[in-house]
């Protein structure tokens, strides 16, 4: 069975940075689609970063430059560096799992429980 177990959320100010893990098990990150969405008050979940398992990466335009994705495939454990993190950054960020390289939400078929993120200005 798939479990996604998210880890590294917190508050920090505007400028500051967050580093967030999901550790995986039943699923090798090595070998599958794996990436980030976040869900913010009022608004659809949506994805903001991916990798594949040849380390190919896709980012939302609304955190290209300042996330950054990656993984260690010994400790099946995926990671977001987040830097100059802003207000609009507050949401819950989920951990994802699929079998399509994408940045669309519904495409993930199994999911994390989620990490929440504040950033104060």
């Amino acid at each position: 069975q798939v479990q996604l177990v998210e880890s590294g959320g917190g508050s920090v100010q505007a400028g500051g940075a967050l580093r967030l893990s999901c550790a995986a098990s039943g699923y090798a990150v090595s070998s599958v689609y794996i990436g980030w969405c976040r869900q913010a008050p009022g608004k659809e979940r949506e994805g903001i970063a991916s990798i594949d398992r040849f380390g190919t990466t896709l980012y939302a335009d609304s955190v290209k430059g300042r996330f950054t994705i990656s993984k260690d495939n010994a400790k099946n454990t995926l990671y977001l560096e987040m830097n100059s993190l802003q207000p609009e950054d507050t949401a819950m960020y989920y951990c994802a799992a699929g079998y399509i390289f994408t940045l669309r939400s519904p495409d993930y078929n199994y999911w994390g429980q989620g990490t929440q993120v504040t950033v104060s200005s």
